[in-house]
C-alpha cells in the first residue's frame, strides 16, 4: 500500500510536465491561409473571364465591329482591346461598346490602323 502514494506523485509530475508540452505543440498547428487567397484569386479570375466573354460578346453583336479581329483580356475589371482596325472611328466605336458593358472599370486602348 506504499507504493500507491508514490506511483500516483510519480503520475502527477510525469503529467505535469507533459501538459506543457501538448499545449505548446497544439499552438504549432497551422492553418491554410493560401486558401482564402485561392478562392479570391479563382472568384477575380473567373470574373475576370466572364467580363472578357461579355465584352468579346458586346463587340460582336457590332456588325461593323464583329469582322475584325481584336482580342479583349480583363485584368481585374480593367479590359485590354487589341488588334488592328480600318479606321479611327473603329477604335473609338470598340472603346465605347468596351466601356459600356457592365462590370468593365477602365478600357486600355491597345488597337491600331492597319497599314494601307
Amino acid at each position: 500500500m506504499q507504493r500507491t502514494p508514490f506511483i500516483q506523485s510519480r503520475f502527477l509530475i510525469a503529467a505535469a510536465l507533459a501538459l506543457p508540452a501538448f499545449a505548446f505543440t497544439a499552438g504549432c498547428t497551422s492553418t491554410p491561409a493560401t486558401s482564402a487567397n485561392t478562392n479570391v484569386a479563382s472568384t477575380i479570375a473567373t470574373d475576370d473571364a466572364a467580363l472578357a466573354a461579355r465584352v468579346k460578346g458586346a463587340l460582336v453583336a457590332d456588325p461593323e465591329l464583329k469582322v475584325l479581329p481584336m482580342s479583349v483580356a480583363t485584368y481585374r475589371g480593367v479590359v485590354q482591346l487589341s488588334g488592328y482596325v480600318d479606321s479611327e472611328v473603329q477604335i473609338q466605336k470598340a472603346l465605347a461598346v468596351a466601356r459600356g458593358v457592365p462590370g468593365v472599370q477602365s478600357v486600355s486602348n491597345e488597337l491600331h490602323l492597319r497599314p494601307q
